[in-house]
């Protein structure tokens, strides 16, 4: 990790609404004034702050707001103060979309964090690409996003070139989780659900095209509805399907209740899923019979990486109440790209942002490249993570535990 002289950060900072200037003070309303001699660069957040997925957005809009205060502390860029522009998307596509035109209208946004899913980002990306405002997600994994929807058929076109992500894409998670379901958890005979979502049902196809591949069988698949908590009906039907494991493609509001349901249903099998179940939520409320479950996430666990033992304790120093869950590390990291790319920009050109400084930062972000909590942070020409790695974890005595680590081998 690059070495950053990082000033402990109070409680207070975090908790309440202050937003460190470079000069200049704070206005009565609670915004940030820089002064006649600074310049205030607004990184945008959206995410799912509210509703059942409001667990891992806080955790993102946390991150980069920590980012945004430590780059503040260090002046990282000369004569410039960040502070950050959270909104809300509840994990819906049509909100999404419309916090994006938000951000747009605001000159100051100079680059965006997020979103969370996949669905909304496809909401969003012509808005910003249409106004040469960067986007980097932590967390989006679906190929097409990057690659184009005929990504899978050999012909990968990228979409929009102000689109970014530091997470890496479900190209290389489902079948990951395939490769460990089939080759280290010996099971062959699965049951393949799905939500019917951009995300949940791009990674379970990825997902059983691998383990068939491999020789695996797939007994049975259905659909959910995002909408509804009772999977009775499917629970029985994954009990007299005679499968040894469900993979499950969506999020853990819903995957929580229906491994609950399916293991009351008598089918005594671990179901598995993407990095939208690897939350703490996903276990409580799935109960005690989730033990035995399993979820694949982006990146090695940040717990364990000694780039990211910095973050960990500056993020439990700052006092933010929610935990910064699956996708901190990359959310903080995403945030960094977008102030390096900044700096770049404010660099060349004397010292100033210029008059078309949107356009020129999401040029530089093509080739932002840094040591962050998560590892080497770069894009490839797709603007996704050249970081592949991945990990697969196992619900143990009450918490998701790390049980394997690597990269995806096609």
């Amino acid at each position: 990790m690059r070495q950053r002289s990082f000033i402990a950060i109070t409680a207070a900072l975090a908790a309440g609404a202050l937003t460190l200037t470079a000069c200049g003070s704070r206005d009565d309303d609670g915004d940030s004034s820089s002064g006649d001699s600074g310049t205030t660069v607004t990184i945008g957040v959206d995410a799912p702050l509210t509703g059942d997925l409001s667990a891992l957005g806080l955790g993102i809009k946390n991150s980069v707001d920590l980012a945004a205060k430590q780059a503040n502390e260090q002046k990282f860029v000369d004569g410039v103060t960040f502070k950050i522009e959270a909104l809300d998307d509840q994990a819906q596509p049509a909100s999404g979309q419309q916090n994006a035109s938000k951000l747009v209208a605001d000159k100051a946004v100079l680059g965006v964090v997020g979103p969370l899913n996949s669905s909304v980002a496809e909401s969003m990306q012509k808005v910003f690409d249409e106004a040469k405002l960067v986007q980097v997600s932590p967390a989006n994994t679906n190929p097409a996003l990057t690659q184009g929807v005929d990504w899978n058929g050999g012909t990968k076109t990228r979409p929009y070139k102000s689109y970014f992500r530091t997470a890496t894409t479900d190209a290389i998670q489902g079948p990951f989780a395939a490769q460990y379901v089939y080759n280290d958890s010996k099971k062959k005979k699965v049951f393949v659900i799905d939500d019917k979502k951009t995300y949940g049902a791009g990674l379970a196809a990825t997902f059983t095209e691998e383990f068939k591949k491999l020789g695996g069988a797939v007994v049975g698949t259905q659909h959910i509805d995002p909408d509804t908590k009772d999977f009775s009906a499917i629970a029985t039907q994954v009990k007299s399907s005679g499968a040894d494991v469900v993979y499950y493609g969506g999020e853990y509001p819903q995957a929580g209740p229906l491994s609950k349901q399916i293991k009351a249903a008598g089918a005594k099998i671990p179901v598995v899923g993407g990095d939208g179940i690897y939350s703490a939520d996903f276990i409580k409320l799935a109960g005690a019979t989730a033990t035995g479950d399993l979820a694949t996430s982006v990146g090695a666990p940040v717990e364990e990486l000694p780039s990211a033992k910095e973050f960990v304790a500056n993020y439990k120093e700052a006092g933010y109440k929610d935990a910064y869950e699956a996708y901190g590390g990359y959310s903080y990291d995403s945030a960094w790209a977008i102030i390096e790319a900044v700096k770049k920009v404010v660099e060349d050109n004397d010292g100033k942002l210029p008059d078309d400084a949107r356009a020129k930062v999401t040029a530089a972000m093509q080739n932002v490249s840094f040591d962050g909590v998560t590892g080497k942070v770069s894009f490839d020409e797709f603007g996704d993570a050249t970081n592949k790695q991945l990990t697969v974890y196992a619900v143990e005595n009450g918490t998701w535990k790390p049980v394997k680590s690597g990269t995806y081998t096609g």
